[in-house]
């Protein structure tokens, strides 16, 4: 058991995940994120090892043939990986990593490393969903409607995960994940590593 712990967050697109990572983050220093590698082209004010580590389509089939990512998949004409080794090494430095995937990505990290804690964004409803991708006013029909179809695809794994998240109301929905994410500081066998002493002293005075 480590002191640590890896989180997924899954959702489809328009649930909020991203809106509700970056409010998390500025929030709490519970949790970190681990910057994914990618292979498509760099966008305006991004910034390389902060958005994500970019690399060539040479370099990311090198590092799925060495077994390097804990997830990977490709997304259109791109690749995306998550780094097993920066994983866990931000998990050995004691810190509380969260990972913004689809549901494939967070299956294959559970695969890997099945400590790991799955939550699920989901809307409050279709219809919600569906009014939030047309609000942003950036795609035609044909392209709400393969989204749509996309979101029910992801939202129909949501059983995978162990905690479920309605972002209804977003301020709720974010102290739902922050308590989520704050539970598992407390865990039973967390709190003995982090308390080794008090744990300690107390089962001495048992003897």
């Amino acid at each position: 058991m480590k002191s640590s712990c890896l989180f997924t967050l899954s959702a489809p697109s328009g649930a909020g995940k991203t809106s509700l990572v970056k409010a998390l983050l500025e929030k709490t220093e519970e949790v970190t994120v681990c910057v994914s590698h990618a292979t498509r082209a760099m966008r305006p004010g991004e910034v390389d090892g902060r958005d994500y580590h970019f690399i060539t389509v040479e370099s990311f089939e090198q590092m799925v043939d060495n077994d390097e990512f804990l997830e990977h998949a490709k997304v259109f004409d791109n690749y995306y990986g998550t780094s097993q080794q920066e994983v866990e090494a931000l998990l050995a430095q004691g810190s509380n990593v969260i990972l913004e995937i689809d549901w494939q990505g967070a299956r294959q990290v559970k695969q890997k490393l099945p400590d790991t804690v799955a939550i699920f964004i989901l809307p409050p409803s279709r219809e919600v969903l569906k009014q939030r991708l047309t609000g942003r006013g950036t795609d035609d029909d044909s392209v709400i409607e393969r989204r749509m179809r996309d979101a029910d695809n992801e939202m129909s794994h949501y059983n995978d995960a162990e905690y479920l998240i309605i972002n209804d109301d977003f301020s709720k929905a974010l102290y739902d994940l922050e308590s989520v994410i704050h539970s598992q500081t407390l865990t039973l066998d967390r709190q003995k590593m982090h308390h080794g002493e008090l744990i300690a002293s107390i089962e001495s005075s048992r003897g």
